[in-house]
C-alpha cells in the first residue's frame, strides 16, 4: 500500500492511495490544476486515477471534482445523500453509490458514519490484506463502536483540526468558535491524541496528523499535545508528522513506511 496526502486543510483536502495498480483519491479539494501537479509529483499519472471516495461534500472535499471528472472520467463513490448534494454528478455516468462496506476489486473499503455539518459524512479503513489505513476527519466526536474496527491498524491519518485555548482566545466569531467545538464539528488536538491512544497498536507505522486549523492551530501545539497525552498514557510513539495545506507528505509504502 502506498499513500500520500495532497493536501489538508481548510482550503482543501485529497490523498492518493494506491494497492496492487488500483489508485484511489480520497476527496478532491483545491483545484483539478493543483491535483494533476501533485499527483504527477509523487511519479503517478492522474489518467490512472480509478476511484475517488468522497466522504461529504464541503466545498474543501470536492471543489476540484467535476473538472477532475471532466478530463480523467475516474469512478466516484458516494452516498445517495452526497449524490443528491451535487447536481453536477446527475449527468455523470461513472458513479458508484455506496452506503455500507465496499470493495473495489482486492481494495477493501469499510465506511464509518461521522458527526459533520453536512446531509451526510463518512470517513474510511482500508485495506488491502497486507497493510490498513484509517482515514479520519472533519468529525466533531468518533462513536465508541468503531473502536474495535478502527484499532491496531498500519496508518492513521486523523484529524487534529484547533487547540481549544487558541480557538478561544482566536478571531473567529462566537457562533463559528461553537460550530467547530461542537458535536457537529472537528476533533481538537486533545481529542484526537485520546482517540489514538485507544486505537494504535503494535501494527501501527505512522500517524499523520490533518486539517490543522490555520488560525487555530500549529504543528507544535498539535505534536506537543499527542507527545503529552502518549505520556500519560505511558506509551511511546515518535513517527508522527503533520499534513500541510499546500504541500505533499512524504510517500508512505511498503518499502518505506517510516515515510518521514
Amino acid at each position: 500500500m502506498k499513500s500520500v496526502v495532497l493536501a489538508s486543510g481548510s482550503e482543501g483536502n485529497s490523498t492518493f492511495l494506491s494497492s496492487s495498480g488500483i489508485n484511489i483519491l480520497i476527496d478532491i479539494g483545491k483545484n483539478a490544476k493543483y491535483i494533476k501537479e501533485k499527483i504527477l509529483e509523487i511519479g503517478e499519472n492522474p489518467e490512472n486515477i480509478r476511484a475517488i471516495l468522497i466522504s461529504h461534500t464541503h466545498d474543501d472535499h470536492v471543489s476540484a471534482l467535476k473538472v477532475f471528472l471532466k478530463k480523467y472520467h475516474p469512478q466516484v463513490y458516494i452516498t445517495e445523500k452526497m449524490f443528491y448534494d451535487l447536481d453536477f454528478l446527475k449527468e455523470y455516468e461513472n458513479v458508484v453509490i455506496y452506503d455500507e462496506d465496499f470493495y473495489i476489486d482486492s481494495i477493501s473499503i469499510k465506511t464509518i458514519k461521522t458527526s459533520h455539518d453536512v446531509t451526510d459524512s463518512r470517513n474510511f479503513i482500508i485495506s488491502d490484506g497486507a497493510n490498513s489505513l484509517v482515514y479520519l476527519t472533519d468529525t466533531g466526536y468518533l462513536n465508541r463502536k468503531y473502536f474495535v474496527d478502527l484499532k491496531n491498524k498500519t496508518y492513521y491519518l486523523i484529524e487534529s483540526n484547533h487547540d481549544i485555548e487558541m480557538l478561544m482566545n482566536g478571531p473567529y466569531p462566537k457562533w463559528l468558535k461553537q460550530r467547530v467545538l461542537g458535536s457537529l464539528g472537528h476533533l481538537s488536538n486533545k481529542d484526537c491524541s485520546f482517540y489514538l491512544t485507544k486505537l494504535i497498536g503494535e501494527n501501527t507505522k505512522k500517524i499523520v496528523l490533518m486539517h490543522l486549523s490555520q488560525k487555530n492551530n500549529t504543528e507544535e501545539k498539535a505534536l506537543e499535545t499527542l507527545e503529552n497525552t502518549f505520556k500519560e498514557y505511558d506509551m511511546n510513539f515518535e513517527n508522527v508528522l503533520c499534513a500541510k495545506q499546500n504541500e505533499i507528505t512524504k510517500v508512505c509504502d511498503d518499502q518505506n513506511s517510516v515515510c518521514g
